[in-house]
């Protein structure tokens, strides 16, 4: 079961690989850069603390933790995916109509993406919470739908890096503080 939950958790790191990125934009558009700059600047503790929180999460997950530390870790890990995600689409909202083709457009739909997200991970943090460690086999089965919604969440953060990757905000690949969160490979 940890092997399951282990690799769900790979996936939400799918999103950092996009963030290692190191092209510019396709114009070089001064204005832009200085919009992607002002988003990594406010993006960066957020990818740092993304990072951090799943190599956590798979380090549970991949060893033989006691139920009552996978669901505290995980608890408090959702808890800071939720909020890193929401303050990312913040970041993106505060920085303004981005000087891009379609900017606006692109930059509300991943803000959209962000607060989903958000969203599950707060879903995700509600369903560990209501999990009774201490009967193993019903928390056991209570993580395989954690496990689910983990892979559901690594869905939508892969739809958030085609959107990206798609449309004029991936200049923000060109700014340092886009890039901290590469994952290490296992």
């Amino acid at each position: 079961m940890n092997k399951k939950l282990a690799a769900a958790v790979s996936g939400g790191a799918v999103l950092m690989l996009v963030l290692s990125g190191c092209g510019g934009g396709d114009d070089g558009d001064k204005k832009a850069e200085a919009w992607a700059k002002k988003v990594c600047d406010k993006w960066e503790p957020e990818l740092t603390k993304i990072k951090t929180t799943n190599d956590e999460l798979k380090r549970v997950a991949s060893t033989s933790s006691k139920p009552e530390e996978v669901q505290k870790t995980d608890s408090a890990a959702f808890q800071t995916l939720s909020e890193a995600y929401k303050s990312m689409g913040g970041a993106l909202t505060s920085a303004g109509e981005p000087p891009v083709k379609d900017g606006k457009t692109a930059a509300d739909s991943v803000v959209k993406s962000y607060g989903e997200i958000s969203k599950s991970y707060t879903d995700l943090k509600t369903k560990i919470d209501g999990l009774d460690p201490k009967d193993q086999s019903k928390f056991a089965e209570g993580l395989q739908g954690v496990a689910g919604g983990l892979t559901e969440v690594a869905a939508n953060e892969t739809a958030a890096k085609e959107k990206l990757n798609s449309t004029g905000l991936k200049v923000i690949y060109s700014q340092k503080g886009c890039q901290v969160a590469t994952p290490e490979k296992s």
